[in-house]
């Protein structure tokens, strides 16, 4: 029963998850939640290190949870449910929007996800940085998302680059505090 709840999660996260990866994120989370595969600081630490690896991340996430909870079962099983929905909707949708590229129902239909899309990424924005807060505390965690903040919009910093450097703060700074 497990598999099938490990294929199913991931099944119905990235069949959902307009938008690519990031979109799913959120969905993925509901479910390792749901049936507490894992704790919050736990996939907080999974998402770093998935963001800090090249690749989607959506199947990075998927493997490791599949794997920490199923074995390698559950790491395949995973990684399909994670592959299909979008291999097979690109297939078949492919056809459909070269068809009605022009519609105003389908640019309505795509700017009308958006808005949801921000809010499921503002959510999950909030549980992790609960997370971090109550892990590292509040002047910390708001440093750390200020620094971020000006890497990211003013300095143009790639992501990885940050990732990296609060994984070795992380390691060398936070446990002598």
């Amino acid at each position: 029963m497990l598999l099938f709840h490990i294929f199913l999660a991931f099944f119905i996260s990235n069949l959902l998850g307009y938008g690519g990866g990031p979109a799913s994120i959120p969905l993925m989370f509901d479910p390792i939640y749901k049936y507490g595969w894992m704790s919050g600081g736990e996939l907080s630490n999974m998402l770093a290190l998935a963001n800090a690896l090249p690749g989607p991340i959506a199947t990075k996430i998927a493997a490791y949870v599949g794997y920490s909870v199923g074995s390698w079962p559950g790491f395949i099983l995973a990684l399909a449910a994670t592959v299909l929905p979008s291999a097979i909707a690109l297939i078949v949708l492919l056809r459909i929007i070269r068809r009605f590229r022009q519609s105003p129902v389908m640019k309505g239909m795509t700017l009308a996800v958006q808005p949801v899309i921000a809010v499921m990424m503002l959510v999950l924005t909030y549980k992790i940085g609960a997370d971090g807060i109550h892990a590292i505390g509040l002047v910390q965690s708001l440093v750390i998302a200020a620094i971020s903040l000006v890497a990211l919009t003013k300095l143009k910093w790639h992501p990885a680059f940050l990732i990296a450097a609060a994984f070795v703060y992380g390691g060398l700074v936070i446990p002598h505090i």
